[in-house]
């Protein structure tokens, strides 16, 4: 655009020239000039040509500056302006102690913090099981349902279930299942409002896994867009060991029937 109004500019002068000097028709000139790459702003030579009066050139001598840079020039000053102002709005958000945690950065939690947000789940993290110590027990007649998260489970001593990825917590680490919600045997039944204050179901965590996978398929008809993702849930299995805050009735073990005797053989008359 620059280019275009330079040489616009330029033939307007030389055809008012040329129209009040009459005697210029003669001259042969090879308007050379025309062709020329104007960037910033059109300057002419004091004299076009040798052949050509000085004096007709005086028009020529001042350097004229086109719209479309006073309106570039405009716009620098105007970012310039605005870089200012992004500055000192930047200078003034250091002042504030707001701290803004980077992508990638995860967020280091305390002892109180990590024990808080264990107890919003539902468990305790207790440690490491010790390898020495009988963990495991036999199966008792007992059970109890309780919550982790947004789950409920029904579990018995020696139970296993997955639940969604605990914090906080490794493999062999022991944990306090604390929100109980019901307790029962064959004897009695205690139910919770809406907890149990005085059961806990005490359990280890044996691995962390992932579930199988699962397919996302998106699609809108007739707008070529079909969207294909998958997903694996991580999970964290839980070995119940333990269940306590009710009487646990005794196992009776049934007597085995005496072997060797036989049937007495009533004999049948004919």
């Amino acid at each position: 655009m620059a280019n275009r109004r330079c040489l616009q500019v330029l033939t307007r002068h030389a055809l008012a020239i040329f129209s009040t000097k009459p005697y210029i028709h003669s001259l042969k000139i090879v308007p050379s000039f025309l062709s020329q790459n104007f960037r910033t702003h059109a300057s002419v030579p004091n004299c076009l040509f040798a052949k050509i009066d000085p004096s007709l050139c005086t028009n020529w001598s001042h350097s004229r500056y086109l719209s479309s840079d006073s309106q570039n020039g405009n716009e620098d000053d105007d970012t310039e302006e605005d870089d200012d102002e992004d500055d000192e709005d930047y200078d003034s958000g250091e002042d504030d102690d707001i701290s803004v945690p980077s992508r990638g950065m995860q967020k280091e939690y305390t002892k109180e913090e990590k024990e808080a947000e264990a107890a919003s789940i539902g468990y305790k993290v207790v440690g490491p099981i010790d390898r020495s110590s009988e963990v495991f027990k036999p199966y008792e007649p007992v059970f109890a349902v309780v919550q982790i998260g947004s789950h409920q489970f029904k579990v018995s001593n020696g139970d296993s279930i997955f639940t969604e990825r605990l914090k906080f917590c490794d493999v062999n680490d022991k944990l306090i299942l604390n929100r109980v919600l019901l307790l029962g045997s064959s004897r009695q039944t205690i139910v919770g409002r809406p907890t149990v204050p005085s059961a806990v179901v005490q359990a280890v965590v044996e691995e962390h896994a992932l579930d199988a996978k699962v397919i996302i398929f998106k699609k809108k008809r007739r707008k070529n867009y079909r969207r294909t993702k998958g997903h694996r849930q991580e999970l964290t299995k839980l070995r119940i060991i333990d269940i306590e805050g009710i009487d646990k009735p005794e196992i009776i073990e049934k007597s085995s029937k005496v072997a060797g005797k036989n049937p007495k053989q009533v004999s049948v008359a004919a």
